[in-house]
């Protein structure tokens, strides 16, 4: 994984401004790693996406977050602190492709979804739908009693089980933060999500260096090129000299 270049959020930007999350993730990443192809990347379990996406955001940004949520007892906001560390969960299960689980009798073999899974659940017509769907990607065999068994034709708490084995195979899909109110003193668990946060540092900072890139191109008659190769300290010392 490489650190993202002034250029290079530029170009990551303008390419996933009008794309779904689940492009902008992947234009992340083949950005940041130019020798895996696009296939490869939609490839990765979500949980292994978004701790790539951790490290892209660390070598770019460094290890500090800061972000803010809505109390949603009151609407208070409340700014939050963390580190990439405290966001990367440990998994001992390391790249299996094909994982196991016996529940009430069925035998069952998997794979944990991916970004192409997560883009064919975006047609369903409800989250019923969408999680009958992933099942019947994401099982590679099912049977009872050495007899094969339809994924559908599987009981509900197998198919919760399943559910289960997933979210443990692949922790880091699913980041809660615990969260306090210091307001009204309510508590309750949010969803990070990589993508959306990554996107919006990325997106706001695109800006300011098109917006810098306007300023000294004025100023001086340079190309954009050559703005953008500069350092970003570089880069403000000319801004305060031509404002």
């Amino acid at each position: 994984m490489n650190p993202l270049s002034a250029h290079d959020l530029l170009a990551v930007w303008e390419a996933g401004e009008d794309k779904h999350p689940l492009d902008r993730a992947l234009t992340l990443l083949a950005t940041a790693s130019p020798e895996q192809t696009w296939e490869d990347l939609a490839a990765l379990s979500i949980g292994r996406r978004d701790a790539s996406l951790l490290a892209v955001r660390e070598q770019t940004y460094g290890p500090k977050l800061e972000g803010f949520v809505q109390c949603p007892h009151c609407s208070e906001s409340l700014e939050f602190d963390l580190t990439v560390a405290d966001l990367v969960v440990e998994s001992s299960h390391g790249e299996q492709r094909a994982l196991e689980l016996e529940s009430d009798g069925y035998e069952l073999r998997f794979r944990l979804p991916d970004s192409r899974d997560l883009a064919s659940l975006l047609g369903a017509r409800d989250s019923t739908a969408a999680h009958d769907l992933l099942l019947e990607r994401c099982v590679l065999k099912a049977s009872r009693g050495g007899e094969p068994v339809e994924v559908g034709d599987l009981p509900a708490g197998v198919a919760a089980d399943l559910s289960v084995a997933m979210s443990e195979h692949d922790p880091q899909a699913e980041v809660l933060l615990d969260l306090l109110c210091p307001a009204c003193e309510h508590r309750w668990q949010a969803l990070f999500d990589i993508v959306t946060f990554f996107w919006t540092e990325l997106a706001n900072q695109a800006q300011r260096l098109l917006r810098e890139v306007h300023a000294l191109a004025r100023a001086y008659g340079w190309r954009e090129a050559d703005i953008l190769a500069m350092s970003a300290r570089r880069r403000q010392f000319y801004m305060e000299m031509a404002t």
